[in-house]
């Protein structure tokens, strides 16, 4: 099931993409290869992987640490609604 990710995933995979995208675009520089779309969309690629793995690995670890978090459901839906309005006696 989808889930928002915690604080601490989006502050991670922030400081790692930065980091990441850096050392990768050194790496193809000094490897030689020429600046350009193909090399761009590399960085970001190689990048996004790595922040979504160290964001993936916080919130692996805040579960284990907090343990699972229950789930909690939103809002009753209109009809769920309508049926407990017909149920209260009068």
């Amino acid at each position: 099931m989808f889930s928002l990710p915690s604080i601490w995933n989006l502050i991670i995979s922030t400081i790692v993409f930065s980091i990441a995208a850096k050392y990768i675009r050194n790496h193809l520089h000094d490897r030689g290869i020429p600046e350009g779309r193909k090399r761009n969309l590399w960085v970001l690629g190689l990048a996004s992987l790595l922040s979504w793995g160290a964001g993936d690995a916080a919130d692996w670890t805040k579960e284990k640490m907090e343990g699972q978090q229950p789930v909690t459901q939103a809002s009753v839906g209109p009809s769920q609604s309508m049926k407990a309005a017909d149920q209260i006696p009068k």
